[in-house]
């Protein structure tokens, strides 16, 4: 799983130029253009159940499908053989903000606090687990730390069909986090991130995480408006309430976009609603596949530098 050092402002010779995300609705893939800011970038439809995201194997329904995805995808953009950054849904993986006294300064000796601090917090093995960490900001005495913990056989089962599409996953991002790069400068930002039957919402400031919470949805339509509705609902309050002040835009990353957000009855059941606007709305200068609006910001954030 990636270092995640650097992660709003990445190092570029620390990230892969490609980036390919796996949603349920499809695989994107995308690689830098020639100028700052451009990406190409290609899609590939999947199958209805063929990628079912979770903290348990399998998440892949239909890996076999899965795998083609990738070779078309990366494939359009030319990607060849090169290393990737790959982008997985959020419910795949756990991300926490906690705070430490202290931390030692060396990644492997900081890596056993922080594995220890986890065992009680995730429903599985943090042995066998990807964990990456970083440190977000120091004050009062306290280091307050971003931390992302992934299964190892879910990972394994992402990093498997990549390889086998023909290429090396370079590092490894959870949707949000990757996408969290695209919003750039811009200070205080709310985010709401849809992908299949899960939603994220998360709040960042400059370099911050200061809010990062998933929660899956239910199946049935009408309550899954609702669940989406009170999960904004609560990050606006938090927004509000840590910021002393309510957000006027509200960064939307879903199938759709933003609008087909602003038309959700989710979105008219949130009082008071903020401009909804894209994610990661990159200068595209080459799309080789039709691109379902909204589903760019996780390779556009992957390629941020």
């Amino acid at each position: 799983m990636a270092n995640l050092e650097n992660l709003f402002k990445p190092v570029a010779a620390l990230r892969p130029r490609v980036a390919c995300e796996i949603r349920p609705e499809g695989v994107v893939a995308a690689r830098a253009g020639k100028r700052r800011g451009e990406m190409i970038v290609s899609f590939s439809p999947l199958p209805e159940g063929a990628v079912v995201p979770g903290l348990k194997v399998p998440n892949l329904g239909d890996a076999h499908a899965v795998t083609s995805a990738i070779e078309s995808a990366l494939g359009d953009i030319n990607a060849r053989s090169e290393a990737v950054t790959l982008v997985v849904p959020d419910a795949a993986a756990r991300v926490l903000l906690l705070d430490f006294d202290t931390l030692p300064s060396r990644r492997n000796e900081a890596l056993p606090v922080v594995r220890f601090r986890l065992r009680k917090m995730v429903p599985f093995d943090v042995e066998g687990s990807a964990v990456s960490y970083q440190v977000m900001t120091e004050k009062d005495g306290q280091l307050n730390v971003l931390v992302t913990v992934m299964p190892g056989d879910v990972l394994e089962e992402y990093e498997g069909v990549v390889r086998k599409a023909g290429y090396e996953p370079g590092a490894v991002l959870p949707s949000t986090l990757a996408a969290a790069a695209a919003v750039g400068d811009a200070g205080a930002t709310l985010m709401v991130n849809h992908t299949g039957a899960s939603v994220t919402t998360a709040i960042t400031q400059g370099d911050e995480m200061l809010l990062h919470r998933s929660m899956d949805l239910p199946a049935e339509p009408m309550a899954r408006e609702e669940e989406m509705a009170q999960a904004v609902i609560t990050a606006l309050a938090w927004y509000e309430d840590t910021l002393q002040r309510l957000p006027s835009t509200m960064y939307y990353a879903g199938l759709g976009g933003a609008s087909a957000a602003a038309q959700s009855r989710w979105a008219a059941l949130v009082e008071p609603a903020p401009r909804i606007v894209d994610l990661g709305a990159a200068e595209i200068a080459s799309a080789l596949t039709s691109i379902p609006a909204g589903v760019t910001a996780g390779v556009t954030g992957a390629l941020t530098t």
